[in-house]
């Protein structure tokens, strides 16, 4: 049997939250979480979420989310294992609650979220590769074909040197150590 959680709108949630019996739980990344996030949130991002960050909310309703939904129902089972007594995650996350007219937090001076940035880094390098290629010299395709290579390998491996890299660049420094 697959673990999932129960869906719950962005309306039904806020009177939850009102009223103290949920603790809502961001499972996104901390640039994502500094750039924008639901007021009152907490952060626990997937990537480092431990069973204890949430012992003394147990006796409360859990409701999880991220930008969308889709990474917070495919992490389910790992988010379930929690320990909470009930648990649900927010339909269309982040977007949905916006969309609902809710308060957010947002930083627009955060650096953009680092997949955002791979992705405009890699589509900037091939397009480059694509262009040079075709107007001073067909070897200029390695480019593109170099950078196709290494976002299939991250894609394959889970580990994305593009991102690592672009981690350590200045405008990332300060938000990577909130």
């Amino acid at each position: 049997m697959t673990a999932t959680l129960t869906p719950i709108e962005p309306a039904p949630l806020k009177r939850m939250l009102d009223a103290g019996q949920a603790v809502l739980i961001d499972v996104r990344e901390h640039d994502e979480h500094a750039r924008e996030h639901i007021i009152g949130a907490r952060l626990a991002p997937l990537s480092a979420i431990d069973s204890h960050d949430f012992d003394r909310d147990h006796d409360k309703i859990a409701v999880f989310h991220c930008k969308s939904g889709m990474r917070t129902q495919a992490n389910a089972a790992r988010l379930l294992a929690r320990g909470f007594r009930e648990a649900y995650f927010l339909q269309g996350g982040l977007e949905a609650w916006k969309a609902a007219g809710l308060p957010v937090h947002a930083n627009t001076r955060a650096p953009l979220e680092i997949m955002r940035q791979v992705q405009i880094a890699a589509g900037s390098l091939v397009l480059l590769g694509v262009v040079l290629g075709a107007s001073v010299h067909p070897g200029f395709y390695a480019l593109s074909a170099f950078v196709g290579a290494g976002l299939t390998f991250a894609g394959v491996s889970g580990w994305c040197g593009m991102a690592l890299l672009l981690k350590a660049m200045p405008w990332n420094r300060e938000s990577s150590a909130a």
